[in-house]
């Protein structure tokens, strides 16, 4: 779990855009809006891998149009987590990321030290509400609909060793209507993932986040 003294992941803001590297399990949207916000110049990045852990899923279809390097490495090839975990993230530092985004990802990691504050997950809701193993998807907008919330959202966190648990470092808040479906709901919270996760992609690459236990302060605001 992280549990950490207060520290910064980066000591200082990067003077060349940021390398990331992109789980996916599904379709690719969270890549697909990445690149977008990458080729329209409002985020100073760029996909450096792809790791896909279903040889089946559409974001490798999409990885290729966008001519991204895209590695499968699925959950079932190895006999524990730390073994799968630990060929991603030898992916990763191969690549020379500085960040790892989990969009979409739905298979639990074992995050190595060297990894530590450098893992940031988008999850369709507000945690602690409707997050954890099983939350994912249309299961979370049904959920929020079900227990008749009047506002959803997004949250982009850190990565630790647990579903949707780490440090929040930002969330944006969208109504829930009355006649909202869970197909209605998810695309109005996805337009809020789409500004809010490449946000904290900029807060990180401006190496003014800190960490302190579950807590992340941005030493912009004076923190």
């Amino acid at each position: 779990m992280l549990d950490l003294a207060r520290y910064r992941p980066l000591a200082a803001a990067l003077n060349r855009p940021i390398r990331v590297a992109v789980l996916i399990s599904g379709g690719g949207t969270t890549l697909a809006n990445l690149v977008a916000k990458i080729r329209n110049k409002t985020l100073d990045a760029e996909v450096s891998l792809v790791i896909a852990n279903r040889p089946d899923c559409g974001g490798i279809a999409r990885a290729a149009e966008m001519g991204l390097r895209c590695e499968v490495i699925q959950r079932k090839s190895f006999p524990t987590v730390n073994e799968f975990s630990a060929t991603i993230f030898s992916q990763c530092r191969q690549a020379k990321v500085d960040l790892v985004i989990c969009g979409g990802f739905l298979a639990l990691l074992t995050i190595p030290a060297d990894f530590l504050g450098r893992i940031m997950n988008i999850h369709p809701s507000l945690i602690p509400s409707f997050s954890g193993q099983g939350f994912h998807g249309s299961h979370v907008h049904e959920a929020v609909l079900k227990r008749g919330c009047k506002v959803s959202g997004c949250t982009v966190h850190f990565v630790d060793d647990e579903y949707d648990h780490g440090p929040i470092i930002l969330q944006r808040t969208v109504p829930v209507l009355d006649d909202d479906t869970a197909a209605v709901l998810a695309a109005r919270v996805f337009v809020a993932e789409c500004e809010a996760l490449p946000e904290a992609i900029r807060m990180f690459a401006s190496g003014k986040l800190e960490i302190e236990g579950s807590r992340v302060f941005f030493a912009g605001n004076g923190c």
